[in-house]
């Protein structure tokens, strides 16, 4: 299985930038890891959010049908406060079942400041919350990185994970 994470927008962030490397850089023992950032579109303050959202969801719908186009067995995950949460051992479970279905990829999608537009939540297969609280979109991937990689570890049976 392949995981492809989706991210709009740049980090000029250097912490963000290294510890998303970080946990990069450890996954490759476990998984075929991509991150694709995604460049939002050009935004003022007098521009509308769901503007905003429907331009975000358009380059987003158009990486996931490229994707879907390729190759069968595909699953989108969208990072989404409404999302399921789940326990670090639930998660790891949650990846072992993708694996074990023979998923080719697993998409996560972590949007722009303002989520995503409709059409992006009608696409998605599933939604994750990695907590009930609100995180800057930075730190986001730090987190989603860190439990995946948490994860992988778990479904390793590998010293990392103490519970």
């Amino acid at each position: 299985m392949n995981i492809k994470l989706v991210l709009v927008g740049q980090t000029d962030v250097a912490y963000v930038r290294q510890a998303v490397e970080e946990y990069c850089k450890r996954l490759t023992h476990y998984v075929n890891l991509t991150v694709v950032v995604i460049n939002p579109p050009k935004a003022n303050a007098k521009t509308p959010i769901i503007d905003i959202k429907q331009k975000e969801g358009d380059l987003i719908l158009k990486l996931i049908a490229k994707e879907r186009g390729t190759s069968g067995g595909i699953k989108v995950v969208l990072l989404d406060e409404q999302g399921t949460p789940y326990r670090s051992m639930e998660f790891a479970d949650f990846l072992q079942k993708q694996m074990n279905q023979s998923l080719k990829m697993l998409i996560f999608v972590v949007g722009g400041a303002y989520g995503f537009s409709q059409e992006v939540y009608r696409q998605a297969d599933a939604m994750l919350s990695l907590s009930k609280m609100t995180f800057s979109h930075q730190l986001i991937r730090i987190l989603l990185l860190e439990q995946i990689y948490r994860a992988f570890t778990i479904i390793n049976n590998e010293p990392y994970h103490n519970e």
